[in-house]
């Protein structure tokens, strides 16, 4: 299992948690299957998914149990401060190899719905990153989802891949490829899906630096945490979630891509543990 370095400090500034609660979302018939289980693709803005669909938004809030997390030690009894402990790592490193990189604004760990600058957002959505904000959230159900849907199971590398991947979706805002995935449409060979394998190699980039920086809050990454990503990442494939639910795969639907593209694109990143080695905007090859 993914190690911690105990003896880092951790800057919950910019993370927070116990967001959303109350209202409901209103979608009929097959629209509402829809909109789940592209949601649980990785979206990177839900007002693409919500547009049409009739939200209510009463609202709510908790408390932010995210911004006690100032030490590592914090995870042993407040287990979402891992997720503090990934932000402040991806903050480190992509800082450290981007040009005039400004992190990624807030992390947002909510529940039932929220609002964003991208739309009100439920828990149908998933974890996304909304660049009009610069923002990434999650829901706090959306492991089990995960695990109990999809079979990935629930752990620390998973949350990690998970939160590389959308970081990596900031990544690419902050170097000006994100643009390219606006109005595209779907497909094997589209834009939606070289911008998703894309942020998979980000993440398995990050996997192989984390640790290389003595003040990470990440002490090791080990190959059992690498089999759990790559597990994740053939979970999600478009191909397996639309055998599993229509048994049909339609390529021309595609958003993210296949099983074994995602899980090749996250291996790349990680053995080579160069950003450059992440181009698939001009690969022949996906």
């Amino acid at each position: 299992m993914m190690k911690f370095n105990e003896n880092a400090d951790l800057d919950p500034s910019r993370s927070s948690s116990g967001g959303g609660g109350g209202g409901r979302i209103v979608v009929g018939g097959a629209g509402g299957l829809v909109l789940i289980l592209v949601a649980l693709f990785f979206g990177i803005d839900p007002a693409n998914l919500l547009g049409g669909q009739t939200v209510d938004t009463t609202g709510g809030s908790g408390q932010n149990t995210l911004q006690n997390c100032t030490t590592v030690k914090e995870i042993k009894t407040e287990p979402e401060c891992r997720f503090v402990a990934y932000q402040n790592s991806l903050d480190r490193y992509w800082g450290s190899v981007v040009p005039k990189f400004t992190p990624a604004e807030r992390f947002v760990m909510f529940s039932g719905q929220t609002q964003t600058g991208c739309g009100a957002a439920t828990a149908a959505v998933g974890p996304f990153y909304c660049p009009s904000d610069r923002m990434i959230y999650l829901d706090e159900s959306f492991f089990s989802t995960l695990q109990q849907q999809f079979g990935a199971t629930s752990t620390p590398a998973v949350e990690a891949y998970v939160m590389g991947h959308e970081y990596g979706h900031h990544v690419q805002n902050e170097i000006g490829v994100l643009a390219k995935v606006t109005k595209s449409g779907a497909g094997a060979d589209s834009a939606s899906v070289r911008s998703e394998l894309q942020a998979d190699c980000f993440a398995g980039v990050w996997f192989a630096n984390a640790t290389k920086d003595p003040k990470s809050p990440i002490a090791e990454v080990s190959e059992q945490d690498i089999r759990e990503a790559r597990n994740a990442a053939q979970a999600i494939g478009d191909d397996r979630i639309q055998q599993e639910t229509s048994g049909r795969v339609d390529r021309e639907s595609w958003t993210h891509g296949s099983s074994a593209q995602r899980e090749k694109w996250l291996l790349q990143g990680y053995r080579t543990g160069d950003p450059n080695g992440c181009d698939t905007w001009s690969a022949r090859t996906l």
